[in-house]
């Protein structure tokens, strides 16, 4: 292996109990440079960044060799070089910051812990202790502290603040600055946008760049969101099943893509742009009362203020979104309308009439939910026709229905005997809305019920519910921070933010006409970070043809 600067992998390969997950892989990334690792779930994009430091999964093993900056290490390794490599030279930035920073520690504290380790080992892993007491390195780290948090453009404050006190954005922000502490000459992000709205998302990311160019390190961004690497990513590889299929600068693979699964994906991907010819918008904004009518919905939660008396209201065989950042209330809203949470104030009405504040004298037929993450709400034990029967016997409907409610999200048979565990995301996802469906209800709300997805199901998953909304009538409450998500699906938009209603309308006019300043910022993000945008696509201008006032949510 040469004494080339910055990381140079070879043949780097990643084994489990049932064979090959990663084909030997070998790429380079030089100081100052960001190399792009695209595809779906089950590609073998994260394992590729595991297995740089060291972290894969119980029972799973890598071979091959790879150097930072000239120092090799040969896979497998033991414990002892990996505490050399793994911390230090490369760090791994986590999708989600909730994972790497410990809620009940201060964020300048878990920043300082970094830094206090980084200056042990420069030291030698003896002095660590004497670190601990030496009252000059304690003044420097509170100092380096500090210095960290503006680095990421964050006021000294937050050192005393914990994770949730935070916003997402900030969150993330707080992981970046503690993970640079350790003065890393690799990082590696994996999916480090993914839970965020469109504005944090490209701030963060562009945060990462400066930072990079700023310390030279090599950059690994492992992401399924091809409009956020475009435009940042120096190289790109697509994987597929643990296979390298394509490989080149960004602006010919993501432009110009060679292989036919790379141009599914950028197909898939959705994109703002999509309002203009998306074939999903119902004429319901037009027609009777409102099937769904909340007013005046507020929420505390302690000293935080989470809804701030909103009004939503959703007809039979419409969409309507509701968009915003990490703290904006979404959630909120949807527990609240659902039930799951009693509001301070405000009322629920479905079919005029209102609803009890809570579950309790509530029926299934009238509303069910769906959330982000099917694993957390489908019983593992449980077979998929196991959970649907009960869903149906707590519905009341015959056991037989159980086929017409798999065919219904575009399951077969076959897979009544499965489990969650042998089933793909979205096909999990598809077996939580038949859950859902089960009683026939008159409202659905997705809760981000797409966000864990990759770009292609996505893509399958929201064609579903369109469907659903049209042939069954529902009326949907769609719960997202992702506009390309709503310019596919969204009759109306509702824009939350700090837990108020800053804007709403039909979609057209608030993806192409927005009014509010905060939805300006996050239209202007996602229309920058959009793939269409990144290959040359025009943003839609509206004319009075295409403009449609509809009525507001």
């Amino acid at each position: 292996m040469s004494e080339e600067r910055g990381l140079v992998v070879d043949r780097l390969a990643v084994t489990g109990p049932a064979g090959t997950i990663v084909d030997p892989v070998s790429f380079t990334v030089p100081p100052g440079r960001t190399l792009a690792i695209i595809g779906e779930s089950g590609s073998g994009k994260t394992m590729t960044a595991r297995a740089l430091t060291g972290l894969l999964p119980s029972g799973v093993s890598a071979t091959g060799r790879f150097a930072v900056d000239g120092d090799a290490l040969d896979l497998p390794a033991d414990p002892g070089a990996w505490r050399q490599v793994r911390g230090r030279r490369i760090v791994l930035l986590m999708q989600d910051p909730f994972t790497s920073l410990s809620p009940v520690h201060r964020c300048g504290d878990q920043i300082a812990l970094t830094i206090r380790a980084r200056i042990a080992f420069e030291r030698g892993a003896d002095r660590a202790a004497a670190v601990r007491r030496d009252r000059t390195v304690r003044g420097a780290v509170q100092a380096e502290v500090v210095q960290r948090l503006a680095e990421v453009n964050l006021p000294a404050e937050v050192a005393r603040a914990y994770p949730s006190a935070l916003s997402g954005g900030m969150r993330q922000r707080v992981a970046i600055a503690a993970a640079l502490a350790a003065k890393p000459r690799v990082l590696i992000a994996d999916e480090p946008t993914t839970a965020l709205d469109a504005s944090n998302q490209g701030e963060v990311l562009d945060l990462l760049l400066s930072l990079q160019r700023r310390h030279n390190m090599s950059l690994i961004l492992v992401s399924h969101d091809l409009g956020l690497v475009s435009g940042r990513a120096d190289e790109v590889l697509v994987m597929r099943h643990g296979e390298v299929v394509e490989r080149g600068r960004a602006d010919h693979v993501l432009v110009d893509p060679q292989h036919e699964y790379t141009r599914k994906l950028l197909e898939a991907n959705p994109s703002i742009h999509d309002v203009v010819g998306s074939t999903a918008v119902s004429t319901a904004s037009a027609g009777p009362e409102p099937l769904l009518l909340a007013e005046g919905i507020a929420k505390r939660y302690g000293t935080t203020q989470a809804l701030s008396g909103v009004d939503v209201d959703v007809r039979a065989g419409e969409v309507v979104a509701v968009v915003g950042e990490s703290g904006s209330g979404k959630s909120t809203l949807a527990r609240c309308l659902a039930g799951l949470d009693a509001p301070d104030a405000g009322n629920v009405r479905l079919g005029g009439e209102v609803l009890p504040p809570n579950r309790r004298g509530r029926t299934p037929d009238q509303m069910q939910i769906v959330f982000q993450d099917p694993y957390s709400t489908l019983n593992p034990v449980f077979t998929v026709e196991q959970t649907l029967r009960e869903a149906l016997r707590v519905a009341g409907r015959p056991a037989d229905d159980l086929t017409e409610l798999l065919e219904t999200v575009d399951l077969g048979p076959e897979f009544a005997g499965r489990r969650p565990s042998q089933l793909s995301g979205g096909q999990r996802q598809r077996v939580a809305i038949a859950r859902a469906l089960a009683p026939r209800p008159r409202v659905l709300i997705c809760d981000e019920s797409v966000s864990a997805l990759d770009v292609s199901v996505q893509a399958q998953i929201l064609d579903l519910i369109v469907r659903l909304r049209d042939e069954l009538q529902l009326a949907v409450l769609f719960i997202t921070h992702d506009l390309g998500v709503v310019a596919r699906v969204a009759d109306r938009v509702l824009v939350l933010r700090r837990g108020e209603a800053v804007e709403r309308g039909a979609t057209f006019e608030v993806l192409t006409r927005p009014q509010h300043e905060y939805t300006q910022t996050l239209v202007a993000a996602a229309r920058d970070d959009s793939i269409a945008r990144a290959n040359g696509a025009e943003y839609p201008q509206p004319s009075p043809h295409q403009s449609q006032t509809g009525s507001q949510p």
